[in-house]
């Protein structure tokens, strides 16, 4: 063959080929599958409700996840005692990853209220607050009795009256008082000499009269500086307000605004020494003042 008939021939191929896409299709048997092709339509032999089977099966889906969220809900409500979903709880699948997020983080653990402490009978409050009174330091008030026997307040206050009158009644040598904001026991005074004697044993205690005069002053004038105390007096005050101080009867409340000095007042010690219960119950002054109170007053300044 020469290349002019080469040439020719090659031309005749170029010319009949056909693209696949324009090729006729050969016909479809049972040992040959037919090719699937997206864009042609479907075929107008499909059997009406071909697609129903499909719907059936998202429906069915459907039920089942329903199915699972209500398990799982009732799985959550059932009390305090399913702290969580374990292995095997959860639905048929016994994996408690298919449980939803949503569904656990919506779950609420539910608690059981705390009992109610039993109620104590007159008989056995009484003893409680005896046993108690016997112990304390220090004043303590019906708020702090009432939590401790978790017991109404309305019920300690009126008991503690009880038993104090009724060791009043009794003549018993040592009384129930309410002193410093609180309730204590204390001896009573006309044993006070035996108590002294027992007590002290030839100690003396007392303060001098320069410490009595500054706690005067601060008990009627709290709360107050040290330089004010000391104009009062006439006299530096400085050593005896420390030896107040160590001995518990006084204490610093704070700054004055403009000076900056330590403000000063009594404590809860110097109350209940006096049998006070507040500083509200200190005698009045005016009976003790002179009569030229307002002029003295004026010459200090």
């Amino acid at each position: 063959m020469t290349d002019e008939q080469r040439r020719d021939s090659l031309a005749d191929q170029a010319a009949a080929w056909v693209p696949p896409w324009d090729r006729p299709r050969p016909p479809a048997t049972e040992d040959t599958p037919t090719p699937l092709d997206e864009s042609a339509a479907p075929p107008d032999t499909e059997e009406p409700g071909a697609d129903e089977p499909q719907h059936v099966e998202v429906a069915s889906e459907e039920a089942a996840s329903t199915s699972e969220e209500a398990a799982s809900e009732e799985v959550t409500s059932a009390g305090p005692d399913l702290g969580g979903v374990t292995k095997g709880t959860a639905g048929e699948s016994g994996d408690a990853g298919d449980v939803p997020r949503r569904q656990q983080a919506g779950r609420r653990r539910v608690t059981a209220a705390p009992e109610p402490a039993p109620e104590l009978s007159d008989t056995e409050l009484r003893g409680a607050l005896e046993a108690i009174l016997l112990v304390v330091d220090e004043p303590v008030s019906e708020l702090v009795l009432a939590q401790v026997l978790e017991q109404p307040a309305e019920r300690v206050g009126p008991m503690l009256d009880e038993i104090a009158a009724g060791y009043t009644t009794a003549g018993h040598g040592f009384e129930l008082r309410r002193a410093a904001g609180g309730w204590r026991l204390y001896t009573r005074p006309e044993y006070a000499t035996y108590v002294e004697r027992f007590v002290l044993d030839g100690q003396s205690v007392r303060l001098t009269q320069a410490a009595l005069e500054t706690l005067a002053v601060v008990a009627y004038k709290q709360p107050v500086t040290r330089s004010r105390i000391s104009a009062i007096r006439g006299v530096n005050c400085d050593g005896v307000i420390r030896t107040l101080v160590t001995r518990g009867l006084i204490e610093e409340c704070g700054t004055e605004t403009d000076s900056g000095a330590f403000l000063y007042k009594t404590t809860t010690l110097f109350l209940e020494k006096l049998g006070l219960n507040t500083v509200d119950e200190l005698p009045p002054l005016a009976p003790f003042l002179p009569d030229d109170v307002e002029e003295l007053a004026d010459a200090t300044r």
